[in-house]
């Protein structure tokens, strides 16, 4: 193998969107101490595939047949057909080595047990995994605590602490902890669990949802109540109406898409070690039921490349769809065995039961090649048989896996038992694929595409149109395509009703948001009747949507057999900001007229879609601090810090700068906020030799201090002498290139790609990406962004 991590040149190279290299150089690649990116992503998908393939090593395989392996693991992502899960991309082969994405911890009732479950969260997330925790252990609010005298604070009060200890994790810095939280449906305090994110801003770290019975079903079909049991001492405390409790969840659901629903009793149906307990929670998306203290390891086969032509018709190509399948069922298994676990007692789950989640990437793609429309009985019947075979192919390799190495070992007891030899309790999972499925231009696991076309915007303030390549094929070849109607189609994201568009091609290419919701359940509810575990996906409505279409897609889902399900009405979660004008028709620039604001209602700018800036190294007391000083026409209006890999304290310095960009872009002095943090003193600085800042406030001020005059905002009053028209942009950057070669630091320019969607007289504009600014789509139990690549769940 080549020593140095560089894959053979003879090897195949990715064929990478823009999009693809920016998110895989922004997350997923290594950068060294100066964050200066020193791999190729044909680099990091040799170090995994090297890491991945060393395994064999202890099933007796010789080095000749570890490099064949290396090299079949190596172009299966190359040529984009499996993807692992981010934590395997990003940490194998290096220092932390935490390949897996799920994580389930439990939480007992005990003050004891609730802190270890918080401090083995953090560790989790810090190792780039996300958590799923069931509170229903926890006695209710209010009940008597025999051991101090005093009462419980219920499950919700807890999860609060969770959140905030989530807050100030921020995973190996590439990824965001996210967490799902479950209660029984019989809990007493359901009800205020079902309420607890009617505000969008609170326990923003999870996403919830409610554990559903077979005996809260039957009661919500009859109409009638049904008993809550307090988990401490197991005795009915009180009956509720089971259609009063859903009427919650529905209303709750119909606000902002929280809670979801998970039916408990299907997940343990399928539990497929019933001698070690009952799940009890997911995931974060929901896809991965999983025991306390279990873990899984992720993966996806790109449908969008699973095709070939025959006849002169494009068909699925299942020769090739098998192959990749058994090939990744091995690749899986032995990500169990390269991983570095974060606690041992997870270590020991995961290798007695060796679950593994294949799923999907590019249904979408898939059936728009085949000229299938989404919403169609035809498109659910290929979701059954593209699943079936993959559940049979998997399964057939796992029971190789099996016969070759020995089956998991809690095999005694499971389902399989007698029956067949496995080597995985668990092959197949519909996940989210979010990221891995931008690097493999693909649409997102089994979703819809979300538009069909949208604008670009580069760094001189060109603006292109991003078409969906396989629409862009059938409009060249079906003679339809003109730029006049492609930045057409980019004003909304549809075709619907254009003139210029066949009929049929529009049927094909519906969007999420266009899509029926009968549709989306029944496209999840195929892929459920033949997947292990779960299907996270996101069911859409239209903002227009009443709470009875909520309902009824809830009881359509148990009736189609789904494991769960989440919603979300559009706009239902984005927050209002100055536009046109508001739903009540104010004008958005009544405060500039001498109206003053009520306290506490400043809404600040929003963040450009191109700043340009100016980055300095700045020794401090823990290593080294990055800052990034960005501007536009208007002068400066947003800081970013970054810590080295000495480390330091990189979430305050974030707050800290997050704080100053939003108060910059509120209209507050420059001045005002130089006075709060310069001189501000850090023990740790103060005391290190060669150290000039008192701390990181401090350092981050005088990087300010020194580009301050490329644009004043002082009083409130921008600089923006030559418009909108890009010339205050160059401006900005005359200024900070004059300042930084002056003082020899590098210039950069930051180009943000937007997709924007008409904001007009009472409607909500998106919601944005906290990391680029752009909007943000929804999709199964995460936001994700596009153009960025930026995705969280909770």
């Amino acid at each position: 193998m080549d020593g140095n991590g560089k894959v053979p040149e003879s090897w195949p190279k990715m064929q990478l969107t823009a999009t693809a290299r920016v998110i895989l150089e922004k997350r997923y690649l290594k950068k060294n101490e100066e964050q200066v990116v020193i791999e190729e992503p044909e680099d990091m998908l040799y170090r995994v595939a090297r890491v991945v393939a060393q395994v064999e090593q202890q099933y007796g395989k010789s080095a000749e047949e570890i490099e064949d392996l290396t090299k079949q693991f190596y172009e299966l992502m190359a040529r984009l057909e499996f993807m692992p899960n981010s934590p395997t991309l990003m940490n194998a082969g290096r220092d932390l080595g935490q390949l897996s994405a799920c994580f389930v911890l439990p939480v007992d009732d005990s003050m004891e047990a609730i802190f270890d479950a918080i401090k083995y969260a953090a560790i989790i997330h810090k190792s780039g995994g996300g958590t799923g925790f069931s509170f229903s252990r926890l006695r209710p609010k209010n009940s008597t605590v025999r051991s101090t005298g005093g009462v419980a604070s219920g499950p919700v009060s807890f999860m609060k602490v969770f959140n905030a200890a989530t807050e100030a994790v921020k995973q190996g810095g590439t990824r965001r902890g996210a967490n799902m939280g479950i209660l029984r449906v019989d809990h007493p305090d359901i009800i205020e669990f079902i309420q607890c994110k009617e505000d969008n801003s609170e326990i923003t770290n999870f996403n919830i949802s409610v554990g559903l019975t077979e005996e809260f079903m039957q009661a919500l079909k009859e109409r009638r109540n049904y008993d809550l049991v307090d988990p401490h001492t197991k005795k009915i405390v009180a009956q509720i109406s089971a259609v009063e409790v859903f009427n919650k969840i529905v209303d709750h659901a119909w606000r902002n898409g929280e809670p979801g629903v998970i039916f408990l009793d299907r997940l343990n149906k399928d539990n497929p070690t019933p001698q070690l307990g009952d799940i009890e929670a997911t995931n974060p998306c929901g896809e991965q039921p999983l025991l306390p203290n279990e873990a899984c390891n992720l993966g996806s086969v790109n449908l969008k490349v699973m095709v070939k032509e025959q006849e002169g018709e494009l068909v699925v190509d299942w020769e090739r769809l098998a192959a990749v399948t058994r090939l990744a069922v091995r690749f899986l298994d032995n990500v169990i065995d390269a991983n570095k676990y974060p606690l041992e007692m997870i270590e020991k789950m995961v290798l007695g039961n060796r679950k593994i989640g294949l799923g999907v990437m590019g249904f979408a793609d898939l059936l728009s090649q085949l000229q299938i429309p989404y919403a169609s009985a035809e498109a659910v019947e290929y979701a059954e048989r593209i699943m079936k075979f993959i559940q049979l192919q998997g399964s057939l390799e796992s029971e190789r896996l099996a016969n070759e190495r020995g089956t998991f070992p809690n095999y005694e007891g499971s389902i399989y038992d007698g029956k067949r030899k496995m080597r995985n309790a668990t092959i197949t999972t519909i996940a989210p694929t979010g990221t891995i499925s931008m690097i493999c231009g693909a649409s997102s696991g089994v979703e819809p595409i979300f538009a069909v076309a949208y604008t670009k915007n580069v760094l001189d303030g060109t603006a292109f149109v991003e078409v969906n390549p396989i629409f862009e094929r059938y409009a060249q070849e079906y003679g339809f395509a003109s730029p006049q109607l492609l930045a057409k189609i980019a004003e909304t994201g549809s075709v619907q009703g254009l003139a210029e568009v066949p009929a049929w091609v529009q049927k094909i290419f519906l969007t999420a948001a266009e899509i029926a919701p009968e549709w989306h359940i029944r496209i999840q509810a195929a892929f459920q009747k033949y997947t292990d575990n779960a299907v996270s996906k996101t069911i859409n409505f239209a903002n227009s949507a009443t709470r009875e279409d909520v309902a009824t897609a809830f009881q359509l889902a148990y009736e189609l057999n789904c494991k769960g399900l989440t919603v979300y009405r559009d706009g239902s979660r984005e927050e209002q900001v100055l536009s046109a004008g508001t739903a009540k028709g104010k004008k958005a620039d009544d405060t500039a007229a001498g109206q003053v604001p009520p306290p506490n209602s400043i809404t600040p700018r929003p963040r450009p879609e191109v700043t340009m800036g100016v980055t300095e190294k700045i020794k401090i007391g823990c290593g080294n601090l990055y800052v990034s000083v960005n501007a536009d026409e208007q002068g400066i209006c947003e800081i970013f810090t970054n810590t080295g890999r000495a480390g330091g304290c990189a979430s305050q310095s974030e707050a800290t700068a997050r704080l100053i960009s939003i108060s910059l872009r509120s209209g507050i002095s420059i001045n005002s906020i130089l006075d709060q943090i310069k001189g501000i003193r850090c023990a740790a600085c103060i005391r290190r030799e060669g150290v000039k800042v008192m701390s990181c406030p401090d350092a981050i001020a005088r990087v300010i201090e020194k580009y301050m005059d490329v644009g004043s905002n002082d009083q409130g009053q921008a600089v923006a002498k030559n418009g909108a028209n890009g010339n205050g942009l160059s401006k900005a950057l005359e200024k900070l290139s004059e300042v930084a070669a002056r003082s020899g630091e590098y210039v950069k320019k930051i180009p943000v790609n937007s997709l924007k969607r008409k904001a007009s007289s009472g409607v909500a504009v998106d919601q944005a990406c906290p990391d680029c600014g752009m909007p943000i789509n929804h999709e199964s139990g995460c936001v994700v962004c596009i153009h960025c690549g930026y995705s969280k769940c909770g």
